[in-house]
Formats: C-alpha cells, sequence, structure tokens
C-alpha cells in the first residue's frame, strides 16, 4: 500500500525509525479510507493488531472494505477528541487530521494515553501555506489550522511527550502524474502543467515517557 502513497516516503522512513515489525500493536487516528491501516496491518501481520478511528461511519466502512484480507484491523467509529481503546497500544499514529480538529492539544493528549510507556506517538502534519502551485502559496480555507506541522514540536512536548525526532518533505513534479492527481482530489482543481510543490509534511516521532503529566 505504501508504494501508492504520494507521501510515502516520510511515513515509511517514520515506520523504519521505529522498527514497526510483526506483533505490534497500533492505532491510526483519523484513518480515512483505511490505506495506512492496511499498510501498517502488512508490516504487524496476523499477531498484531490494528486500530482503524475515524469519526465518520463510512470512512470506517471503506477501511472494513479495504482490510478485508486483515483479521487483525479493527475499524471504529470515534472521534479523536474520543479516543479511548480497549488496551494499550505500542504506536498511535496520525496524518492529516489535526489541521482539522478543534483542539490539536487534546487529540495529542488522548493519543498520548492511549500508547503503553516508552510507546510512540506519531503525527504527520502540513504547512500548507509552503505548498506551491505555478509558484503561488496553496491554500486550504476548511481546515481549521492549516500551518499545524509548523507548531507540532512544540505541541508534542507540550502533550507530555518526549520529541525524539522531527523533519520535514514535500513532493514535487509538474505535469501529469500522481502529485498533479492528488493535489486535484485534494483541491478539486486540475493543475494541468504548472509545477507543484506539495504542502511540506512534518514528521514528530515522539515517545512516552512511564509517567506523562
Amino acid at each position: 500500500m505504501l508504494r501508492d502513497d504520494v507521501y510515502r516516503r516520510p511515513l515509511a522512513t517514520a515506520l523504519d525509525r521505529l522498527g514497526v515489525g510483526p506483533g505490534w500493536k497500533a492505532v491510526d487516528v483519523g484513518a480515512g479510507r483505511g490505506d495506512v491501516a492496511v499498510a501498517l496491518a502488512e508490516i504487524v501481520g496476523h499477531g498484531g493488531r490494528i486500530y482503524a478511528v475515524d469519526s465518520d461511519p463510512l470512512a470506517r466502512d471503506e477501511t472494513a472494505r479495504a482490510a478485508g484480507a486483515y483479521s487483525q484491523v479493527l475499524a471504529i467509529t470515534q472521534g479523536a477528541e474520543d479516543l479511548l481503546l480497549p488496551e494499550p497500544v505500542d504506536l498511535a499514529f496520525c496524518r492529516f487530521l489535526l489541521l482539522h480538529v478543534i483542539d490539536p492539544l487534546s487529540v495529542l493528549a488522548r493519543m498520548a494515553a492511549a500508547v503503553r510507556p516508552q510507546g510512540w506517538v506519531v503525527a504527520q502534519e502540513p504547512i500548507t501555506s509552503a505548498g506551491r502551485v505555478g509558484g503561488l502559496p496553496l491554500s486550504m480555507p476548511d481546515a481549521r489550522h492549516p500551518d499545524v506541522g509548523a507548531l507540532l514540536p512544540s505541541l508534542v512536548r507540550a502533550s507530555g511527550l518526549e520529541l525524539v525526532d522531527a523533519w520535514a518533505e514535500a513532493p514535487a513534479d509538474a505535469g501529469p502524474g500522481p502529485v498533479a492527481r492528488y493535489l486535484a482530489e485534494l483541491t478539486g482543481v486540475d493543475p494541468e502543467d504548472d509545477p507543484i510543490v506539495l504542502p511540506p509534511l512534518v514528521t514528530v516521532l515522539a515517545r512516552k515517557p512511564d509517567s506523562v503529566r
């Protein structure tokens, strides 16, 4: 599944850095269509467990269909602000979620509460205004916090987590291709042959200490 993901490199790098492998338990918060949940399921195997959480029941149904061959994926309808799992997990993950929620810090705190001590929280969020289409800044008017990626390291620390690493990556291209298709899906506008730099995606790797304040 990662090979079809426009932002596959920062996602694959994060999972590799953590050594995610067979038997891991993880939650994908704001799972959407389940792409990341299925990618995680392939890595953790049938001995692991993936909770795919989304507030939209239609997203839950899409995830259930996408993960039909993976019994280790459990699709759940639940708001990120109300995240509550039946067991602690090794990894709580979100991507393109915090820019839409009312209070990003409270969501990160819920994610921190969901993982075991010394477990991991990984968040990937954009700096939307740093994206470019034909040299002009990209906007996302429907997002509550379109540039939340720029605040992500400080938000992670404020949630009581230990910031282990952080970086930003942005796919770029010109003309037809996956980057143009992704932008058209995101904005509803075909960029045609314009050069594109997608919004930099800030990735944070954070560890939960033995006690979170």
